[in-house]
C-alpha cells in the first residue's frame, strides 16, 4: 500500500468522524423539545416572600457596555468605609424578591447594597431568559460595580443560588481579582457536584440531550445555536398567577444558563474565591447543606459556614439570622478590622 493510499484512508476516517459527531450533537439537539408546562413536586416557595416591604425600593437604571439599559435597587449609603454589596438574585427570579434581605442587610450592616436584575430577567426585558453570548453575565456586573463603586471602597459580591454560582464564576474570571469578600446563600456549584440533588429537588428541568449536544458543538467553535432552550423551571401555579408571575422567568437558553454556573472546573472557580461567607438551610430541597464544607475548604481555606437548622432553599432569604450573619462577616472586611 502506496503513501497516498494511506492518506486516503485517514482523511476519509477523519471526515466519517467528522460527520458522525455533528450528526450525534444535532442528533441530540432535535430528540429533546421544551415542555408547554413543567410538573411536578417543586422546592417551597412559602418562605419566598418577595418584598418585605409594601413599597420596594424603586428600579434604578445603569448602561452596560453594549448600550443595553439594565435595571438594579440600591439601599444605604455607601458613607466612610463601608462595603458595596452587589447582590445577585436566584435562578427565574429577579432582584426585587430579595427587597427585604437588602434592606435589612444595609440597616444592620450600615453599609451600600446594589440588587440588579440580571439580563434576561426582571419586569419587561429586552429578551427573556436569553442573552447575547457566554460572559455577559460578568460584563454587566463589573459595568454595575464601575458606575457605583467610589475611590477605594471595599467590593463584595453576593448571590443566591445561581447567583451564588455566579458569584463563584465571577470570582474565577478576568474581573474576580477586584473582589474583597463574597456572600453565598445555597449557592449552586455544578449540576455533577456532590452538593446538588437530582433537578435540584424538581425545581430544574435540564434538556439533557439537548446541553450535550450543543456543548459538543460549542466544543468545535459553533454556537449558532446557544440561544435554544436549555432548562426550564418548575415554578408553582400560583407564583405564575400571582401579582409577581409576570416578572418570572420560566426557561434559560444555553448560553444563559451557561454563564449563569462555575464553569466546568468548578473547583478552579471556587479556589479563586476571597474570603468569603456561606449560608445555608439544613433542610434545602436543591442542595445538600452539609456537603458544601468538605468539598470547597480543601480547595479554598478562607470560608466560613452557617447552616441555619430547619431551615429551606428560599427559606434562608426571609430568614431572621442571615441579615445578621452576613452584617457580622461584613464588618470583618472594612479596613482596620
Amino acid at each position: 500500500m502506496s503513501a497516498s493510499d494511506i492518506f486516503l484512508i485517514v482523511l476519509r476516517f477523519a471526515v466519517i468522524s467528522v460527520v458522525i459527531y455533528f450528526l450525534i450533537a444535532f442528533g441530540l439537539i432535535l430528540s429533546q423539545q421544551p415542555s408547554d408546562t413543567v410538573s411536578g413536586a417543586t422546592i417551597d416557595f412559602s418562605g419566598q416572600t418577595g418584598s418585605e416591604s409594601p413599597e420596594p425600593a424603586p428600579l434604578q437604571t445603569y448602561q452596560a457596555r453594549d448600550g443595553a439599559t439594565l435595571g438594579y435597587r440600591h439601599y444605604g449609603s455607601g458613607a466612610g468605609d463601608a462595603p458595596l454589596l452587589v447582590f445577585i438574585h436566584g435562578s427565574g427570579w429577579h432582584g426585587g424578591a430579595y427587597d427585604g434581605l437588602a434592606r435589612s442587610i444595609a440597616e444592620k450592616a450600615g453599609i451600600e447594597v446594589a440588587l440588579p436584575d440580571l439580563r434576561g430577567h426582571g419586569p419587561a426585558p429586552q429578551t427573556r431568559g436569553d442573552i447575547a453570548h457566554i460572559g455577559q453575565f460578568e460584563d454587566d456586573i463589573a459595568d454595575l460595580i464601575a458606575a457605583l463603586r467610589k475611590p477605594g471602597q471595599p467590593l463584595v459580591l453576593g448571590g443566591h443560588s445561581s447567583g451564588g454560582g455566579l458569584v463563584i464564576r465571577y470570582a474565577g474570571g478576568k474581573y474576580g481579582a477586584e473582589l474583597d469578600g463574597a456572600v453565598l446563600l445555597a449557592p449552586y456549584l455544578k449540576y455533577n457536584a456532590p452538593t446538588t440533588r437530582p433537578n435540584s429537588g424538581g425545581w430544574a428541568r435540564p434538556l439533557t440531550r439537548r446541553i450535550i449536544g450543543l456543548s459538543m458543538l460549542n466544543a468545535a467553535g459553533i454556537t449558532a445555536l446557544n440561544g435554544l432552550t436549555a432548562i426550564q423551571f418548575n415554578f408553582p401555579a400560583k407564583v405564575l398567577d400571582g401579582p409577581e408571575g409576570k416578572t418570572a422567568t420560566a426557561s434559560y437558553s444555553y448560553r444563559l444558563n451557561t454563564a449563569y454556573a462555575p464553569r466546568n472546573d468548578y473547583l478552579a472557580d471556587i479556589a479563586a474565591l476571597p474570603p468569603f461567607l456561606l449560608i445555608a438551610g439544613t433542610d434545602d430541597e436543591s442542595f445538600i447543606a452539609a456537603a458544601y464544607e468538605p468539598l470547597m475548604q480543601p480547595v479554598n481555606p478562607h470560608g466560613q459556614y452557617r447552616l441555619l437548622d430547619g431551615q429551606s432553599h428560599l427559606g434562608v432569604i426571609a430568614d431572621d439570622r442571615t441579615p445578621g450573619l452576613i452584617a457580622d462577616y461584613l464588618g470583618t472586611l472594612r479596613p482596620g478590622s
